[in-house]
């Protein structure tokens, strides 16, 4: 465990973090005054380097990936710096960079939970053996967070930003003093985050944030386009002068700001958001001072033994609505993958998320159709491909209960009707909800019916991807889904599967379209019940075909979701 050294002659902020914890004087304060001699800033920042270097080593792999992120990073940083610069003079130059100063702060800010395993040195529990004081350290850090790609992009945005505002002499001068306050604000922000939820990304949860990043950009890139729409019919850059007002105000987007004002004569102005900059600067570093020391002093939790008895969670609540036997274990089994596994989790939210995004913003800009809630059943559907996969090694205990052609079928209906307890009530509930954004709730019986349809097929098709075309899901990396060597399994799969699925509802689909065109909406209403009994009969018939494939393969079904 380690334990604060006091330092008389420094005072509060000269706390020693120590893991010595014998009496002061002797070895513990002999080993501090040697490491306080040594430069830590000119430590970290090798260290810092070294990393980077030794990363790169015996991988060609890596090498591409950094320099090629490299490269893109400067080619974009220059034209956007380029672009920003020729701003300069026009009437919008402020709004666009005060709003964009503030969005680079937020992606600073949360950026460290969703992608924890980017830098290695966003974990400072791993220095609680030396004796270093909180101070020094923190100077350290801030210096080696200096070194990478993202400060380097950060600085070419920052220059192109104060590039765009600064007028005259006093408007040079604040822009000089703006730029690296704008990446010291950024950066400091970024690691009084990490720090303060350094338990949290070096957890479970922490890596469910890191897979689930993936979700945050496919939905964010949506709001943003969706947003940017509305802007341009609303009026452009001129609609958002009410919301930079106010944007200019709050740190770090006030170092922006402080430029503009000292370009049109504000000098009160200007040194009030200068001020606030420098406040912005100092509160988070006196956060993050703070949370180190109470970090690296403090035992971590997963050492102290739990003294509350483990529960019974798998009898009674919920669970036992299911059905008894294999189908109601294998269903559970298959649940519980979709709420803890961090791999399973992401495609199952990224897939929920997607499939009413897509159906319901469409609708909104006016361009949707409820027949697009069948991309929601499309999305949902996909997760029935490569089933075994996804117990990865763990499918030898699955395989040593299947014995016959039965339990396999049983094995695979199981999985395919836990699919169907979350997709189907999902599936209505998107076509409603696309249906009353748009008002037309003559045609959702039919887009109802044949999104069931295709629901059906894609549980046909994917149990029988899952027997034929089964690959290794890796548990390391956050953005690896297939095992090396395997990702022409995956897209095979994937293709037939949904070219097939097109296949077997191309009867609904051409019903559908045949009521639509010959103005037959009195009886569309029919796809409905018909679209119901085609996805059973489908699923059904996929699950019979696939069950002997899984009965008589096993061992090559476990030697392919186990290379992972």
């Amino acid at each position: 465990m380690t334990s604060p050294a006091a330092d008389p002659a420094a005072g509060p902020a000269g706390t020693v973090i120590t893991s010595v914890t014998g009496p002061a004087g002797s070895a513990g304060t002999a080993g501090a005054s040697s490491v306080a001699s040594i430069p830590l800033t000119s430590v970290f920042v090798r260290l810092k380097l070294s990393l980077l270097r030794n990363g790169l080593k015996g991988s060609s792999k890596r090498k591409a990936a950094y320099f090629s992120t490299l490269a893109f990073a400067l080619i974009v940083g220059f034209f956007v710096t380029l672009g920003l610069a020729l701003l300069h003079g026009n009437a919008h130059a402020g709004t666009v960079v005060v709003l964009l100063a503030a969005v680079l702060a937020l992606g600073w800010a949360f950026m460290p939970l969703f992608f924890p395993a980017g830098d290695e040195t966003l974990d400072p529990s791993r220095l609680v053996m030396l004796p270093l004081r909180p101070r020094p350290l923190v100077r350290a850090l801030l210096a080696s967070s200096l070194v990478g790609i993202g400060p380097l992009f950060t600085l070419c945005l920052a220059v192109g930003s104060v590039l765009a505002v600064a007028r005259g002499a006093a408007g040079a001068v604040a822009a000089v003093v703006a730029a690296p306050l704008l990446v010291l604000g950024c950066v400091t922000l970024a690691r009084a985050m990490a720090t303060a939820n350094v338990r949290l990304l070096t957890s479970r949860k922490g890596r469910d944030l890191a897979v689930l990043s993936g979700l945050l950009i496919a939905v964010g890139g949506q709001l943003a386009n969706f947003a940017s729409q509305s802007l341009f019919q609303a009026g452009g850059l001129a609609s958002l002068e009410p919301v930079e007002a106010v944007v200019r105000w709050l740190p770090p987007a006030t170092a922006v700001g402080m430029v503009d004002s000292a370009s049109e004569g504000a000098y009160g102005v200007a040194a009030a958001q200068l001020a606030l900059t420098l406040a912005a600067v100092a509160g988070p570093l006196w956060f993050w001072e703070r949370s180190l020391t109470k970090l690296m002093v403090t035992p971590d939790g997963s050492t102290i033994t739990a003294a509350r008895p483990m529960k019974d969670r798998g009898a009674g609540g919920l669970w036992s609505l299911l059905p008894g036997g294999r189908t109601g274990a294998t269903m559970q089994r298959t649940l519980r993958y979709a709420v803890r596994d961090p791999k399973t989790k992401a495609a199952w939210v990224t897939a929920l998320a997607i499939g009413l995004i897509i159906p319901v913003f469409n609708a909104l800009q006016g361009t949707g159709s409820v027949y697009l809630g069948c991309f929601g059943a499309g999305m949902l559907g996909m997760q029935m491909y490569n089933q075994f996969g996804q117990d990865t090694s763990a499918f030898w205990m699955v395989a040593q209960t299947i014995s016959s052609t039965h339990d396999a079928y049983v094995e695979l209906r199981a999985r395919a009707a836990a699919l169907a307890l979350v997709t189907v009530p999902y599936t209505v509930l998107v076509t409603v909800i696309t249906a009353a954004v748009i008002g037309d709730w003559s045609a959702l019986p039919a887009a109802t019916g044949l999104a069931l349809a295709l629901l059906g097929s894609m549980l046909c098709t994917g149990a029988l991807a899952s027997a034929r075309f089964p690959y290794s899901i890796p548990s390391d990396g956050a953005f690896k889904n297939v095992a090396p060597g395997q990702g022409g399994l995956a897209w095979a799969g994937i293709f037939a599967g949904l070219l097939v699925s097109a296949v077997i509802s191309a009867p609904v689909i051409a019903l559908t379209i045949w009521l639509q065109v010959g103005d037959h909406q009195g009886i569309s209403w029919i796809v409905l019940p018909l679209g119901v009994v085609w996805g059973l009969l489908a699923a059904w018939a996929g699950l019979r075909l696939a069950a002997p494939k899984v009965a008589r393969q096993l061992p090559e079904i476990l030697w392919a979701v186990s290379k992972g």
